[in-house]
């Protein structure tokens, strides 16, 4: 295996965007009564991607292409037992790949072929109490440290001893179900509300971690709080110990958040904070929070806004399963720095800046910049900048585009401490992402 230990530690935590908001599901019914129904749905997703740098483990030095892609098809249904009541369910299978040269990290080869069970679970319904159990996705809050199983690695870092191949696709993040779980939902849409979970990843790039949780909130028209403890049971020994991951088993997570309007309508806050005592003999504790405020101007024509944050993530802390959530740069701050160059959701500050605008019904275009200062333990050897320019178009019901190119400039190349290969020159990075549902 390549030695991984010391920087892995922190590379493990880089899962692809999930691609959550630019996914709308779309069934075709097979089943449609007053008492069931039965649908089958198919997702299709594709990238092409370039990068004019690589970066830590790509042995190409001279730039990277590469196409990325998944089929997702399965059936879902429900049955209603009577006004209180129903039993729900849904299985898919899931089929990914990445082409060419493989991703600017080198986490992929461009080899990676795979074709696997994706969801399998069951679920009833009874008032406002809601049990599922089986394989699935769970969303959290706004994703800042459950957003799904989605860290999808190829090829790249595995070897005879350990094999952490996912089978590709690793930015579209191609499987995002967890192997077990047993989640309880209990309250309405507004007031106090709470779901209890256990949760067990088949993914060895997060060393196969089983935890469980608590999440509670009170939902208001001015916005919703959120208290969440989680507390990791168990891992892969062999993994964990690899990827300096021990600390899992044992581990304390505690988050306290806030999102909405405050009662203002253009205004948009989110915050969280979160604290960690880690599992294993030295129990230190590490932090995290963010700040963000946003004000979006309505009457104006496009309606632009603007949203500015603050995130200050401790050396030592890990963001466990944070994903792309509600848009670019949440959680991946930076295209290039969260999914290549190593900035990954750990041991660095970060100030964003984002704009967005709505030229028409069914397009926006936007912009976000991203300064990384106190990176790999305050040394400044990752500090880095990066801006990102991108458009959402709604092509139609069925299909969403989304070009994006991005500027990174790290202040150290790899010969000084830096993740960029050759050089520290500006790199130039450019992507679009079509998904497509029926």
């Amino acid at each position: 295996m390549k030695p991984l230990k010391n920087n892995y530690k922190t590379i493990v935590f880089c899962c692809c965007a999930s691609l959550s908001t630019l996914q709308s599901a779309y069934a075709f019914d097979l089943i449609n009564t007053e008492n069931n129904s039965l649908n089958a749905n198919l997702e299709l997703a594709a990238g092409a991607f370039y990068s004019d740098k690589n970066y830590l483990y790509d042995s190409d030095r001279n730039g990277a292409h590469w196409l990325e892609g998944y089929a997702k098809y399965g059936l879902s249904g429900q049955h209603k037992i009577n006004s209180d009541a129903a039993v729900y369910g849904a299985l898919s299978g899931i089929t990914s790949g990445t082409f060419a040269d493989g991703d600017a990290a080198g986490f992929t080869t461009g080899k990676e072929r795979d074709t696997d069970l994706e969801e399998l679970f069951i679920g009833v319904k009874y008032k406002n109490l809601d049990l599922s159990v089986g394989r699935q996705s769970l969303i959290i809050g706004d994703g800042f440290l459950i957003n799904g199983d989605a860290l999808n690695l190829g090829q790249g870092l595995s070897d005879d001893d350990f094999d952490f191949d996912r089978g590709g696709a690793y930015w579209l993040a191609a499987k995002k179900a967890f192997d077990q779980t047993f989640v309880a939902k209990l309250g309405a849409e507004q007031g106090f509300r709470s779901d209890v979970f256990w949760l067990k990843s088949d993914n060895k790039a997060q060393a196969e971690i089983e935890l469980a949780g608590l999440n509670l909130e009170y939902v208001a028209d001015y916005g919703t709080f959120g208290l969440m403890h989680l507390k990791g049971l168990d891992v892969n020994r062999a993994y964990a110990q690899a990827l300096g991951l021990t600390y899992r088993d044992g581990q304390k997570t505690t988050s306290i958040r806030y999102q909405g309007s405050a009662g203002v309508d253009p205004l948009f806050l989110s915050a969280e904070f979160v604290t960690q005592e880690q599992g294993d003999a030295t129990g230190k504790n590490a932090n995290a929070w963010y700040l963000e405020a946003g004000w979006t101007f309505d009457k104006v024509v496009w309606s632009p806004s603007i949203n500015v944050r603050y995130t200050a993530l401790e050396a030592g802390y890990d963001p466990l399963f944070f994903g792309f959530n509600r848009g670019y740069g949440t959680w991946f701050q930076g295209e290039v720095a969260a999914n290549y160059a190593g900035l990954f959701g750990s041991d660095t500050d970060i100030f964003h800046v984002g704009i967005k605008a709505q030229p028409t019904a069914n397009v926006s275009v936007g912009a976000v910049f991203f300064n990384f200062t106190k990176t790999a333990r305050k040394s400044g050897s990752l500090d880095s900048q990066e801006l990102d320019f991108y458009v959402e178009w709604a092509v139609n019901d069925n299909l969403m585009i989304s070009p994006v190119i991005g500027f990174f400039k790290p202040e150290h190349s790899a010969r000084t401490g830096g993740s960029q290969l050759n050089d520290s020159q500006l790199n130039t990075y450019a992507q679009v992402i079509a998904v497509a549902s029926f």
